[in-house]
Formats: C-alpha cells, sequence, structure tokens
C-alpha cells in the first residue's frame, strides 16, 4: 500500500505543476480575450502582448519621450494615483526595467556572531539621506510569497553572493527547495 501512495505522491509531484501552469496561463489568456470579446482564445493575449511592445517601442521613440514624460508628470501629481502608479512602476522596473534593483544578491548577518543569515538584494548602496552613512538597504524576499522585508543593516554585514540574481530569487521564494547548480571552477 505505502509502494502505491509513494507511485501516487510522484505523480502528484510531476502533474500538479503543469496542470497548475496550464490552468494559469489558459485563465490569462480567457480573461484577456473575454475583456476584448475575442471568439479566438490567445489570440487577445498575442494582440496585448504587441501592443505592449509597440508602446514600449513608441516610449523609447524621441518624438514620443515628452508625452511619456508628461503623463508621467500628471500621474505623479494626483494624490491616490500617485501612490498606487509610482509603486507599481518602481516595483516593476526593480525587475525588468533599465535600473534593474535586484541584481546585487548578498548575504546579511542578522546576528552579531554572523551565525544567523538571510539572503536578499542590495537596493540602495547608500542611505546617506537618512543620516544612515554605513548602512545598505536590503530586500530580503518573503519564500512562497510575493511580499518581503526590507531591513537595514551595516554594510560590513552583508556578503556579496557570486550568483546570478535569478537563481538567489529562485532559490529563495522556493524556500530553498530549488537546488542552486554546482559552482564550475573558474566559471560562474
Amino acid at each position: 500500500m505505502s509502494r502505491l501512495a509513494g507511485y501516487f505522491f510522484r505523480g502528484l509531484v510531476l502533474a500538479a505543476p503543469v496542470a497548475i501552469t496550464l490552468y494559469v496561463c489558459w485563465l490569462i489568456f480567457s480573461t484577456v480575450d473575454r475583456w476584448l470579446g475575442l471568439p479566438i482564445p490567445g489570440v487577445g493575449f498575442l494582440i496585448t502582448i504587441a501592443l505592449v511592445t509597440l508602446l514600449g517601442f513608441f516610449a523609447s521613440n524621441l518624438l514620443t519621450r515628452g508625452a511619456v514624460s508628461l503623463l508621467d508628470q500628471v500621474l505623479n501629481r494626483l494624490p491616490f494615483v500617485r501612490l498606487l502608479y509610482s509603486s507599481t512602476k518602481d516595483l516593476l522596473n526593480a525587475f525588468v526595467g533599465e535600473q534593474r534593483r535586484f541584481d546585487k544578491p548578498v548575504l546579511v548577518a542578522l546576528s552579531p556572531d554572523g551565525g544567523v543569515r538571510a539572503l536578499g538584494f542590495i537596493t540602495r548602496g547608500s542611505l546617506e539621506a537618512l543620516g544612515l552613512h554605513d548602512d545598505v538597504a536590503v530586500y530580503v524576499p518573503q519564500s512562497y510569497n510575493f511580499a518581503g522585508n526590507l531591513i537595514v543593516v551595516p554594510a560590513a554585514r552583508v556578503t556579496p553572493v557570486d550568483r546570478e540574481s535569478s537563481e538567489v530569487l529562485t532559490f529563495i521564494v522556493s524556500g530553498g527547495v530549488t537546488g542552486l547548480s554546482p559552482r564550475i571552477p573558474g566559471g560562474r
């Protein structure tokens, strides 16, 4: 009986991620199609990707930068809209924008003896504007969650991690379950 249960759980581990991924993709496709009123599944999603890419092209164009800048200024002046707009913009820029912030993975000593440590990303190398001359800002994502904590620590307690940011983020978000590939001597 335990062998049968083992087979079931092994099958579940294989099937569940595929099923959940397919379901989420289907949900996104069908929602976008419904918003656009298109009867062919997936076409609305493709049109949305094309429009967002086209918008990115126009935003990079010298002629439309002024309009983008004006829209940015207007949205940053409206009280409630400013909070939502600037937070969303900063978050997206941190991951995929030209000013990426999650590109410096570090190990932070949380206890004086260094026995308790956390993985995170330096988001600000200097906090002099806050009067904290020897401190840095480190974002520590939570496992199995899209949240995290910003901690301020002395720079001396921060050790750079020689890994790609995406590898470290995947490791943290998975709760350490996703393994890191072994290091090849002399390579990255």
